[in-house]
């Protein structure tokens, strides 16, 4: 449905462009139709030549076409921009998820560890890769001032007051 929704709002935004492109294109046209043809001996007798019918068919075309290229595009505009909202608030919304369930995963952590929490039992538990697991506990520590362990292998524990 998205993709029908994105594909309707590119057309529509083409089709009003082209409309519109049309429109001043008419009015550039029909404005050097009007100029006065200067002939050689200084006097200007352009305005006897004035292809009436071809200034109708001008004007009216670029009337239709401001008509149907102005609406066009306000409708294709107005369903892009509902189509980035609704993309920005669906992100947000799996951004929110995804955090919650880190938080759910690190507390359950921390209560069947009394509080003890290793970079790689995090990453394990919740499928991270390890460099954001550890950023994620450094934040965590630095939020609930937690203490930090190292063994003889390098490995840095966090331990949390529960």
């Amino acid at each position: 449905m998205k993709t029908a929704e994105k594909l309707a709002a590119g057309w529509l935004v083409t089709l009003g462009f082209m409309f519109l492109t049309l429109s001043v294109s008419a009015v550039t046209e029909k404005n050097t139709m009007l100029k006065p043809i200067p002939s050689g001996d200084g006097e200007y007798s352009g305005w006897d030549f004035v292809n009436k019918e071809a200034l109708y068919v001008l004007d009216t075309t670029a009337r239709q076409s401001f008509i149907f290229g102005v609406p066009t595009m306000v409708l294709g505009g107005w369903l892009s921009l509902s189509l980035y909202r609704r993309g920005k608030s669906e992100q947000k919304a799996l951004q929110q998820q995804v955090s919650d369930r880190l938080q759910s995963i690190f507390y359950q952590m921390l209560q069947e560890n009394h509080g003890r929490v290793t970079v790689l039992g995090f990453a394990m538990q919740s499928q991270l890769p390890a460099s954001i697991a550890r950023e994620y506990l450094d934040v965590k520590a630095k939020e609930f001032n937690a203490n930090f362990k190292v063994n003889e292998e390098g490995a840095v524990s966090y331990h949390f007051d529960v």
